[in-house]
């Protein structure tokens, strides 16, 4: 059973894990620049897996019976895992990492308009669709209005890691077929298939033999995988054990936060005022959802 109040224990997990993933942020930004992005992923994805597998027989699970539950085990790994891990590799080829940190930001805004649309208990409110105007502004603030429909490379990369976001708001609808799956087995399960789905894309396109990685790129992959993949998904599940799914849905407001902030410290990236500005209507649209909600559960 939850805890009613959360203590300090749990607020230390919840912030942490935010640290976890702003720092995916940076591993990324390093990573990319001389290891191809689906390279990234893939491997990113494979260490993951090596790592969680023992942990799931230690537990004494195994992987799902074959059966319709895969095809939501597949759908979560290439929504979930493969795509974004993917597209926000290639996006931070050229996009800041502070700057990708604001962008994804926006996940939690567009699940609410995505569960408006697939449920019949999640309808949107005034609150909600306030909050996702606010998000649709500032996405325009931090674009700018005059470069949205330029197709530049630069532009490109920052679609990507917006529409990472998109597959992370689909993804939080999938998943809810999957809540009756011990919870080590479903990680690895969805690991397991997204590294199957991207490797044969990675192998094809990229060559990874012919790559020369930095030892800097190669920690980062690996930082990527034990901290940002295996790490945050244990954290991830002792989070929600512990107090829920609505407790951890608060680290929508940290992540960002802490991607600026590492950003920041280990990049030496400054964000113009306009990014600042998207960062914080962003983050009003999210408190204004969350309102939302509450209003709709009571």
């Amino acid at each position: 059973m939850n805890a009613k109040t959360p203590g300090l224990t749990d607020y230390a997990l919840l912030i942490g894990l935010s640290l976890i993933f702003g720092l995916s942020f940076i591993f990324t930004n390093i990573a990319v620049q001389s290891v191809a992005p689906l390279t990234v992923a893939t491997a990113r994805l494979m260490l993951a897996a090596i790592v969680l597998y023992p942990l799931m027989r230690f537990y004494g699970q195994g992987l799902p019976r074959f059966g319709r539950v895969w095809i939501f085990i597949i759908a979560a790994a290439v929504l979930g895992n493969a795509l974004p891990f993917a597209l926000i590799s290639w996006g931070q080829v050229n996009v800041d990492a502070g700057l990708a940190a604001i962008l994804m930001a926006i996940m939690p805004l567009i699940t609410v308009l995505l569960a408006h649309v697939t449920t019949s208990d999640e309808k949107m409110n005034r609150y909600k669709l306030m909050g996702v105007l606010c998000g649709l502004l500032g996405v325009v603030v931090l674009m700018g209005w005059d470069q949205l429909g330029q197709l530049g490379d630069s532009m490109l990369r920052q679609y990507a890691i917006a529409l990472a976001a998109f597959c992370y708001a689909v993804n939080a609808i999938v998943t809810k077929h999957l809540t009756d799956i011990p919870r080590l087995s479903m990680m690895y399960a969805l690991m397991l298939a997204a590294t199957c789905s991207l490797l044969p894309f990675a192998l094809w396109f990229e060559h990874p033999w012919n790559a020369t990685p930095t030892l800097s790129a190669m920690g980062s992959i690996v930082a990527l995988a034990l901290a940002s993949t295996a790490l945050a998904t244990l954290l991830i599940l002792n989070i929600i054990d512990r107090q829920g799914a609505s407790f951890l849905s608060q680290i929508n407001f940290l992540v960002p936060l802490a991607g600026v902030l590492m950003a920041r410290i280990f990049l030496g990236e400054s964000l113009p005022v306009s990014a600042w500005l998207a960062l914080f209507i962003i983050l009003g649209g999210i408190t204004l959802a969350r309102i939302g909600n509450r209003i709709a559960n009571n």
